[in-house]
């Protein structure tokens, strides 16, 4: 059969979920389908597509948010590097559940250092999402400072931006823009997650500006003597803050079910520079 007329049939979705159900692996269920005349692509694409929607009905059951399209790098055939336009990046540990990725060399040193003079005259105390009126406030759990450059404000940002939009396969106009943080002896960011909380009265007022955020992207710009990792407590992983490195994380839906918990530990010695890219699901506006 030719690839134009293999439909997907309402009765192959449902043979293939209960294929799952009775549990059977995904290559043997491709191996069955191929042998009754499948082809791979049309068959691989169809196993795909059904199980999440399968997944998705049964979450939402269960009382969680519908998943969403999430910002996703690729690396289906396990990369050491990403052609991220105008920079080869190193995929240095990837992890499906959460989709965890620590990508090496996504900035060099001098861009590291560009970012960080040009923020630091317009540095002030960081500021979170109140999410009870849909504005922002200060919060204990949040002691660094920090600033926001426009989306595109300058070459060195469009460039960052561009090679980000490459990197994880999201459009530059779905990110916020880019924000830079500087983080002193003792200051840290507690575990928070960065999807904003459907049961929140503010958030519907957030949501207007790009729908929720689906993806983060924290690269570290300068190393602190001691401490500053990014943790993810419940994977109970440790990123450390290397210059040039960063780590990308993503949630389809804005639920703990994600175990995208996450925090910047306190700075035991010297000071750490991050910079901080929030994706949404749609162009942030």
């Amino acid at each position: 059969m030719s690839t134009t007329t293999q439909k997907v049939t309402p009765q192959l979705r449902q043979w293939i979920v209960e294929q799952a159900q009775a549990g059977h692996g995904a290559d043997a269920v491709l191996k069955a389908m191929l042998a009754a005349g499948w082809q791979e692509d049309v068959a691989v694409e169809a196993m795909e597509a059904t199980l999440r929607g399968h997944l998705d009905q049964q979450a939402v059951r269960q009382g969680l948010p519908p998943a969403l399209d999430v910002p996703d790098p690729d690396l289906d055939e396990s990369p050491l590097y990403i052609d991220a336009g105008d920079r080869r990046v190193h995929v240095l540990q990837a992890m499906a559940m959460p989709r965890i990725v620590v990508f090496g060399s996504l900035l060099s040193d001098v861009e590291c250092e560009e970012l960080i003079a040009l923020a630091r005259p317009r540095l002030a105390r960081s500021l979170t999402v109140q999410t009870q009126t849909g504005g922002e406030e200060v919060n204990q759990d949040r002691t660094s400072n920090g600033m926001f450059f426009q989306r595109g404000e300058n070459e060195l940002v469009r460039r960052i931006e561009a090679r980000i939009a490459r990197l994880v396969n999201w459009p530059v106009d779905h990110g916020e823009g880019l924000q830079i943080l500087q983080y002193g002896p003792g200051a840290e960011y507690k575990p928070h997650y960065d999807y904003f909380d459907p049961d929140q009265p503010g958030t519907p007022t957030i949501l207007k500006r790009g729908g929720q955020r689906v993806g983060t992207l924290v690269m570290y710009l300068g190393e602190p003597e001691k401490g500053g990792g990014t943790v993810f407590p419940d994977v109970h992983l440790e990123v450390a803050p290397k210059r040039g490195n960063a780590v990308f994380f993503s949630y389809e839906r804005p639920h703990p079910s994600t175990k995208t918990l996450h925090g910047g530990t306190p700075v035991g010695a010297g000071e750490k520079w991050i910079a901080t890219k929030w994706l949404r699901e749609r162009p942030f506006v």
